[in-house]
């Protein structure tokens, strides 16, 4: 073995632990997009603005009912995706929320949760199964979830802890699941269109082909994360 050839192998060597780790970020970021994934980082944004803190909303926004589709098979994956059944959302989109649940109260009612904060690794697993951009946010962009600032959510009756009825169940990928979708019951029309001015009086956008979805205005001021629920909790 030529000197050469013996300091090309150890170079090589020395550099593999790196080209592992980038080809791992690469995996985990395929579309280079500015993604906060540790620790560190989330925390340093949150000391710079209390608004980055994503809050966990079972403690925040008192007596919200939680139904994490996505901690159980009962999703369009037909699989459990998330390790942990949590639901967290920027502090701003939970102070939101306190609100909205206490003027539904007034009228027997509650907030009840599908889905809030998703990791942007869950994303590429929803895309990877369903690349159809019409109801899975594209990988590329990341979605509002991503961002804390998106909700999933229904409407319950405060004394059974029933849903009202609505248009479909979550995640109907129809065109039943959409707000313009009028072939209803007058019930169900009423419903639908009592939690969208609910949600709008209070700062949220309505995704205008699920019924259940919103989002929380100034969503861009976010940025996308990719912290585990288990990451959230420590801190």
């Amino acid at each position: 073995m030529t000197k050469t050839h013996f300091i090309s192998m150890v170079l090589l060597l020395l550099l593999t632990p790196l080209l592992s780790r980038e080809q791992q970020t690469d995996k985990a970021n395929p579309y280079h997009l500015e993604i906060v994934s540790n620790t560190e980082e989330y925390l340093k944004l949150v000391r710079k603005n209390p608004a980055n803190e994503l809050v966990d909303l079972e403690r925040a926004v008192p007596g919200i009912a939680l139904d994490l589709r996505y901690a159980t098979s009962n999703n369009f994956t037909h699989q459990i995706v998330y390790p942990t059944a949590k639901a967290f959302a920027r502090r701003p989109v939970a102070d939101a929320l306190c609100k909205i649940q206490t003027e539904l109260k007034g009228i027997g009612l509650a907030l009840k949760i599908f889905d809030a904060y998703r990791p942007y690794g869950v994303t590429l697993k929803f895309f990877s199964i369903s690349p159809d951009t019409n109801f899975v946010a594209s990988p590329k962009t990341g979605s509002r979830h991503n961002r804390g600032c998106a909700i999933d959510l229904t409407l319950i009756d405060l004394n059974t802890g029933r849903e009202l009825e609505m248009p479909t169940t979550f995640d109907n990928f129809t065109a039943k699941a959409g707000h313009a979708y009028l072939k209803l019951p007058p019930q169900v029309l009423k419903n639908r269109q009592l939690l969208r001015e609910t949600m709008v009086q209070f700062g949220f956008v309505p995704n205008e082909g699920e019924w259940w979805h919103y989002d929380f205005k100034g969503w861009r001021n976010y940025k996308i994360m990719d912290l585990s629920f288990e990451e959230l909790r420590k801190n």
